[in-house]
């Protein structure tokens, strides 16, 4: 037997997955509310603690965080409808609240907007490789000029990502460069940026965010929780690559995320995981976030997006529950309107606190509107199996993945009995 703990640091709550990674075996799970006002790790050592004395001591901690707000990204790209675009949907693939979009030559005043978004993150997109690189010059020269602070990560064209950076790195901003996430047209390329996000996260978002004394949670977390669950999803969809494509609806208190896992289109041209059709490509696996949903923090967001969708408002005294039915129904109407075909999905599964606290009738009860949603505007899926992620399995996979991918996909299979 080899344990090792899988904490997910969340705004509201800190959750703890202890797993045998010799066999997948969930042996504990606990939550504790995240300790922000003093030490998030006055939670993170009470759970292990409690963990160590009912099952014994871990090996190893594995960490993700949104504590503090997640990661909050704003993407400057060439062209709204292409590079800008593309940039937005790598970031969200990253884990990124995306707070702001920007395309074209920025202005002063673009960037003060920009800047007012105040993003932990900046992703610098623009042209693809040989193209025209010209408006990416300019966006690096502007954030020289403008005394620009936030690490920027520049993802365009390659042709002139060493001048860029360079014009970055002159000044004193935190600049790393990567991969075009749009090399050419048609092609959307997600791993490059996706890494070089991450990296930005761990290595000055977290320890930005003053969260806890010293840098030991700093060198604890290895990801975004939002990028981990992403990862989980990817897993999971590979364990159901042979039946279909996968559907994942996370309402929480600040949001409420959506995942597709689609399965790759043979006749499509494919690069990196992505279809090379429509100008700014596909990405099979993708994820959007609506800021505007959540059943903690935003509820008059919800009441407000349910009656702009002629929804069923909900009732604030039928409780948290109805309000994330209709939170999960609008962020899936949005996700299938960035292009998503969920027809062939053939699992659902719905996370998030309010879905695995309530009785399983409620819960399904609760996804009706969204599986049943006719007046969407999109094809529903024909007969899925619908699940709950009752021991919130989903980030603790995507932690284990690299290391532990037998006990990752282990503790997923229990999402997939019917």
């Amino acid at each position: 037997m080899t344990l090792v703990a899988c904490l997910d640091v969340g705004s509201t709550d800190t959750k703890l997955a202890v797993v045998d990674v010799t066999d997948g075996r969930l042996a504990a799970t606990a939550t504790h509310p995240t300790t922000a006002g003093t030490d998030v790790l006055d939670g993170v050592d009470a759970l292990l603690a409690a963990a160590a004395a009912r099952v014994g001591p871990v090996e190893h901690v594995y960490c993700c965080s949104s504590a503090g707000g997640g990661l909050r990204l704003a993407v400057v790209g060439q062209e709204a409808l292409v590079s800008a675009d593309a940039a937005h949907r790598v970031a969200l693939s990253a884990g990124a609240r995306v707070v702001h979009v920007a395309a074209g030559r920025q202005t002063p005043a673009q960037l003060r907007d920009v800047r007012a978004a105040r993003p932990d993150v900046l992703l610098l997109a623009g042209g693809t490789d040989g193209g025209d690189p010209d408006t990416l010059l300019h966006n690096a020269r502007r954030l020289a000029a403008a005394r620009w602070r936030v690490p920027v990560v520049v993802a365009g064209n390659s042709d002139v990502r060493d001048e860029v950076a360079g014009l970055l790195a002159a000044r004193g901003l935190p600049v790393t460069a990567t991969g075009n996430v749009l090399p050419r047209i048609g092609v959307l390329d997600p791993a490059p940026a996706r890494a070089a996000i991450r990296e930005v996260f761990l290595r000055h978002v977290i320890g930005g965010k003053r969260l806890s004394r010293g840098t030991r949670f700093q060198r604890m977390v290895s990801a975004a929780t939002p990028d981990a669950v992403l990862t989980g999803v990817s897993l999971l969809a590979d364990l159901l690559a042979d039946q279909g494509d996968l559907l994942v609806v996370d309402v929480g208190g600040a949001t409420t995320d959506v995942y597709s896992a689609l399965v790759p289109d043979e006749s499509a041209t494919v690069a990196s995981g992505v279809a090379g059709t429509g100008v700014a490509g596909i990405l099979w696996r993708a994820r959007t976030v609506e800021g505007d949903l959540g059943v903690r923090w935003n509820t008059d967001g919800i009441t407000a997006a349910a009656q702009r969708e002629r929804l069923t408002v909900p009732d604030p005294a039928g409780g948290a529950l109805g309000f994330a039915a209709a939170a999960a129904a609008v962020a899936v109407r949005r996700h299938t309107r960035t292009g998503r075909d969920l027809r062939n999905v053939v699992s659902v599964v719905a996370s998030g606190g309010v879905f695995r606290h309530a009785e399983p009738t409620a819960a399904n009860a609760a996804l009706a509107p969204t599986l049943h949603d006719h007046a969407g505007g999109w094809a529903l899926p024909r007969a899925p199996h619908v699940a709950v992620d009752r021991r919130y399995v989903l980030a603790p996979a995507g932690l284990l993945a690299e290391d532990h991918p037998g006990a990752a996909a282990a503790l997923l299979r229990q999402l997939l009995h019917r």
